[in-house]
């Protein structure tokens, strides 16, 4: 795979379908993979944050989710190929889920969501086998009982696929700690695609998306969550790519040098 150096973390450099392939590779590996799909949140959290940072690096795939580092890469002269954002590798999978037998688990949301997500997707995608669903209440990866009870679940069913919406970092935490206990082939942290799914969410028009304006949508889908993500938070950025620019421009005069 092509993985290159981006801001503080690497990416896999891939479209879509090389995507998708690299996806039935590690399945049939079954060596215990899990999936990142960074975006500008999680960025700027990797700056500080050195569990999430520790995720990263044992992620078995990491893939760009979102515009704006599609731009930043595009700036510092190394183009990532295409945006691949969980909510769209989502329903793909499910395709070939279907197409190939294997199994999926839905793990997250609020109660019941992750049971509508599958349903419909059931019905778009003929042979689609969601093996279990499960909602877990919230706080639920603080208490001993609740982790075993989603363990026992996730391994009674036994799927080749394990998709996660508790939002980041806990999806990401989760997969990390567990992963290799739950022996799922590979597992994926897909925030709010079960809620899109589910049909109790929506999701941003094409247009927007494609433009980088899909956090302004959603900042009027949920204001007092996002207020705070999108328009404080996810400021960091621009610092954060000015500075990994200037690292990257010494790199090049050092290089020069000898």
């Amino acid at each position: 795979m092509a993985r290159i150096k981006f801001m503080n973390t690497e990416i896999d450099n891939l479209t879509m379908d090389e995507t998708l392939q690299v996806v039935d590779n590690l399945i049939k590996e079954n060596k215990n993979a899990y999936v990142v799909t960074p975006n500008v949140d999680h960025i700027v959290q990797l700056e500080t944050n050195k569990e999430l940072q520790a995720v990263y690096a044992n992620a078995s795939l990491i893939l760009t989710d979102g515009k704006p580092l599609i731009w930043i890469s595009r700036w510092y002269g190394t183009p990532i190929k295409q945006k691949i954002s969980g909510s769209d590798l989502f329903p793909l999978l499910c395709k070939m889920v279907a197409e190939k037998g294997y199994k999926m688990f839905f793990l997250g949301a609020a109660e019941g969501v992750a049971e509508q997500a599958a349903k419909n997707l059931s019905k778009r995608f003929k042979g689609l086998k969601v093996v279990g669903t499960y909602s877990p209440p919230l706080g639920f990866e603080k208490d001993e009982k609740e982790i075993a009870k989603v363990k026992q679940l996730i391994k009674d069913t036994n799927p080749h696929i394990l998709i996660i919406g508790l939002g980041c970092p806990k999806q990401e935490k989760f997969m990390y700690y567990y992963s290799k206990e739950l022996g799922v082939p590979i597992s994926f942290g897909f925030g709010a695609s079960l809620d899109f799914e589910a049909g109790n969410v929506r999701r941003a028009p094409k247009w927007m998306a494609d433009n980088g304006l899909e956090w302004l949508f959603r900042i009027t889908q949920d204001p007092k969550r996002m207020v705070k993500r999108y328009l404080i938070d996810d400021r960091k950025i621009l610092g954060l790519a000015i500075k990994y620019k200037k690292e990257g421009l010494e790199r090049k005069k050092s290089k020069c040098k000898y």
